[in-house]
């Protein structure tokens, strides 16, 4: 047996490996330990192995998927060794003392999960795989639990911006590729280089999806091709060659959405909230805050949605023409919502399905869901008024009228999860299986009888005909009263004695019994038969299903948009060709709702920036709501691209191709960077890829280090977002120095948000008021923090002489009103020292060149290593 074990490790690799014994998977050797210890089981031992002994765990079969959905979560990889024969076929294959044979029948990996019971429901789950082909670097990703598959390709800058978006569950890299440092991905998993070949990956995704080129589905690059590749095979790795469920991929252009880097995507907290004990949750961020929709679809649609802002224009208009028509008629909004809302989730339904994890239950969700849809297109299309979008849309809900009438002729009303027992089939589907059933049911019927016959002729009114797996149908009475069974002309034959009582069998059980079992086994076959037809009816059909399904899900994401807008009083945004942001009544739509929780009102604040004063320098005090207003400001922004409404009372803006939020920060030890690092990286950044056309906030730029360092920094920083970046900024800071710079840089403007103090109290106003703040009211802060009075007073003092000083040398701005212009210090910045071993290396294109190219290159290399030696 351990033999047959070790083959099956070295298979499974790093995978931890599930073995079924029986009942039981177990688990020997550091599998155990490690499982034991992640599911707090008790790690047992059997046997030795060289010298020590084996520590092993095990779980229930019935059982295995709570238990895997936590060594899923906890990290881990799982190989599921099933038997692949019977006892009883072992024992003919090679005697009595035949090993049962097993292999590895699926890995199950954190981004190849289609249960039901190991996955969010509202979120996606997605694989994704990266390839670099020369100097394109492409991104494929594909949710198998739903089918869709998209591509992208993105320069090589932009690849943590884009991981940040898919989020992907699970990130395969090549063997040879260089470490990334990503964040975004929960597991990376190595594979072999040959599956990033974009030759042999092109050849594997024709066979795939059943085409001779890849042409119809649409133009891709070679690094394109390589990560689509590299992603169906290790599909078809973990899935041990099984079917899988993906459709055709979908190309989209990084230029198509808006770009939000990593750091962004934290800062705003878009999809997730990122800080504090419900770090990772929903609840807290911009969806959890926003999310009305009444599908699982829908919510994964909205999650993509805010993750994935539109830069179209057209396509924006479109979704916000579909909301505001919605948003106008609250009594058709409320009749399609209660029309969803009663829809399951065909789209998983159908990849467990295809993936042949499905049952009867599955079918059934297929069933009403494709029925509801068909209802909802008949009512939809009896209105003349249908936004362009969704009457572009609704012919995709047609189609399905054969398969959902088969579907409701054969399957009862709720099909059990488990196709097993049979049960599933409604009666009058077909003849022959209910005249099965009826045989059964008058088996069961004579064995009853026979019980009430056993009674009277034996005088013993215990006496019970039972039922288990291992003796079938038997009789059993209590022991006192066995003996007169045991008589040789009882008619009753002795099968087994336990403790209390005695069982027994007789011939006309018999005869009754084999009736019962013969027409029950035939029943589920036929059953099973059915089963398989209605499945591969309905996999005839996914691609149209799946497009049913997406849209369902729009269709619910805009109406819970609307439902949302409505309800809390925001505005449809108008959609500018030239860069601007104008918003009046503006609010934070996460920090409004958790101020209305607890009875208190939101201030809401303005903001106009054009072309002529597009950067904006806020002052004030901490806890004065500078920070909020930038987030608000930026969320505003996320979700007028995104199609929804917006929280404010007017808003119009220009569309924003770059978003960057520089707005709070925190170490990162595990990469070896502080707080100021972490702030200078997420800066720099800024100031290498904002655009006219982005949208960017920063705060407090530059308090992470020596006052005048700071200053510096910031002031420089300002400059440069003013002079050479040229976007829409929002700019909060605490160095008053700062606003010297209004006098030089034409398009910026002063901002401070208000405070007062009263008998010695700060109170923050949070309104936003022209002009610089007339100081920074931090003592008054500190004091409402609680810093010890003695403290404060002491500060005070120690202020009061800063001050003073201040006066008399004009501070830490003297001398700054005699810099030289910003373009002329940047003009006589000198240029970065270039490498031309390295840019050489990075010119070469591995995948193109010949032997002898690749030899040349190679002593050119040389050359250059030696010139700089």
């Amino acid at each position: 047996m351990m033999a047959q074990y070790w083959s099956l490790k070295d298979k499974a690799g790093e995978c931890l490996l599930f073995y079924r014994m029986g009942d039981f998977f177990e688990l020997f050797f550091d599998d155990a330990k490690a499982a034991a210890s992640t599911l707090d089981i008790a790690l047992t031992s059997r046997g030795e192995h060289d010298g020590q002994p084996v520590a092993m765990c095990g779980v229930p079969v019935h059982a295995a998927e709570s238990y895997l959905a936590r060594l899923i979560r906890a990290g881990h990889r799982v190989a599921i060794a099933e038997q692949i024969e019977t006892p009883a076929e072992a024992k003919a294959r090679g005697g009595s003392k035949a090993l049962v044979a097993r292999d590895i029948v699926r890995f199950v990996t954190a981004g190849t999960l289609t249960e039901e019971s190991l996955l969010e429901g509202r979120s996606a789950n997605r694989l994704a795989a990266l390839a670099q082909v020369g100097d394109e670097v492409a991104i494929a990703a594909a949710d198998i639990s739903t089918g869709r598959f998209e591509v992208v390709a993105v320069p090589a800058a932009a690849v943590d911006a884009e991981l940040a978006r898919l989020a992907p569950s699970e990130l395969l890299l090549s063997e040879s590729a260089e470490e990334l440092p990503i964040s975004s991905a929960r597991q990376i998993v190595r594979r072999p280089s040959s599956d990033f070949s974009s030759t042999s990956a092109q050849k594997r995704l024709e066979t795939f999806f059943g085409v001779q080129t890849l042409d119809g589905f649409g133009q891709f690059g070679r690094g394109e091709i390589a990560a689509m590749g590299a992603l169906v095979a290790y599909l078809d790795h973990v899935g041990t060659g099984g079917p899988t469920f993906l459709q055709p991929p979908l190309r989209h252009l990084a230029s198509g959405r808006m770009a939000i880097d990593a750091a962004t995507r934290e800062s705003l907290e878009l999809v997730r909230t990122m800080i504090g004990a419900g770090a990772g949750a929903r609840e807290g961020s911009l969806l959890g805050t926003i999310d009305r929709t009444v599908t699982a679809a829908g919510a994964r649609l909205l999650a993509d949605d805010l993750a994935s802002p539109l830069t179209d224009k057209g396509a924006i208009l479109d979704r916000l023409d579909l909301v505001d028509g919605l948003a106008r008629d609250a009594l058709w909004r409320g009749e399609l919502r209660a029309a969803l809302r009663a829809l399951p989730d065909a789209a998983r339904a159908l990849g467990r399905l295809v993936a042949g994890r499905g049952g009867p239950r599955d079918l059934a969700q297929l069933r009403d869901a494709l029925g509801g849809a068909r209802l909802l297109r008949e009512h939809l299309a009896r209105r003349a008024d249908l936004p362009p979008l969704l009457a572009h849309l609704l012919p995709g809900l047609d189609g399905h009228g054969a398969l959902v009438d088969e579907l409701a002729r054969a399957l009862i009303e709720t099909p059990p999860v488990d196709a097993a027992q049979g049960g599933y089939v409604a009666e009058g589907y077909d003849h022959a299986l209910d005249a099965l059933r009826e045989t059964a049911r008058d088996g069961r019927k004579a064995i009853a009888s026979l019980e009430a016959q056993y009674r009277d002729r034996t005088g013993i009114a215990s006496l019970k005909i039972r039922h288990n797996g291992v003796l079938g149908y038997h009789v059993e009475v209590p022991a006192k009263h066995a003996d007169a069974l045991m008589a040789p002309e009882s008619g009753f034959t002795h099968r087994q004695t336990l403790a209390g009582v005695v069982r027994f069998n007789s011939s006309d059980l018999h005869e009754a019994a084999s009736r019962v079992t013969q027409a029950g086994v035939h029943a589920i076959a036929a059953e099973a038969a059915h089963l398989e037809a209605l499945t591969d009816a309905a996999i005839g059909r996914r691609a149209e299903i799946a497009a049913s399904c997406d849209v369902l899900a729009r269709i619910d994401v805009a109406a819970a948009l609307a439902d949302h807008a409505m309800s809390h009083n925001w505005c449809r945004p108008d959609l500018a060709d030239e860069p601007c942001l104008e918003v009046t009544g503006g609010r934070h739509p996460v920090v409004e709702a958790a101020l209305a929780k607890s009875g208190e009102r939101f201030v809401p604040n303005d903001v106009s920036l054009s072309e002529a004063d597009r950067l904006w320098l806020v002052t004030g005090p901490n806890m004065g709501g500078k920070s909020t207003f930038l987030r608000q400001n930026a969320l505003i922004v996320v979700l007028a691209q995104a199609g929804g409404f917006v929280p404010a009372a007017t808003a119009k803006l220009g569309l924003v191709d770059r978003l960057f939020s520089r707005v709070g920060a925190s170490d990162n030890l595990a990469r070896g960077r502080s707080t100021f690092m972490v702030e200078m990286v997420e800066t720099a950044a800024i100031l290498a890829q904002a655009t006219p056309q982005s949208f960017v906030i920063l705060d407090e730029v530059g308090r992470g280090t020596s006052t005048y360092d700071g200053l510096a920094l910031a002031w420089s920083v300002v400059e440069a977002v003013h002079e050479v970046n040229k976007c829409r900024c929002l700019f909060a800071t605490h160095y008053h120095e700062l606003t010297r710079l209004a006098e030089t840089l034409d398009a910026l403007s002063l901002h401070h948000v208000r405070a007062r103090e009263w008998q010695g109290d700060l109170v923050l106003l949070h309104e936003l008021a022209e002009g610089p703040a007339d100081r920074s009211y931090g003592l008054a802060v500190a004091r409402l923090a609680g810093v010890p009075a003695g403290v404060v007073k002491r500060a005070e003092a120690v202020l009061a002489k800063l001050e003073a000083g201040r006066e008399k040398t004009g501070g830490l701005a003297a001398g700054l009103d005699d810099l030289p212009l910003f373009a002329a210090t940047l003009a006589a910045a000198p240029e970065a020292a270039k490498d031309a071993l390295r840019e050489a290396l990075g010119a070469i294109d591995p995948d193109a060149l010949a032997p002898r190219e690749a030899l040349d290159a190679l002593y050119t290399l040389k050359h250059l290593l030696a010139d700089e030696a």
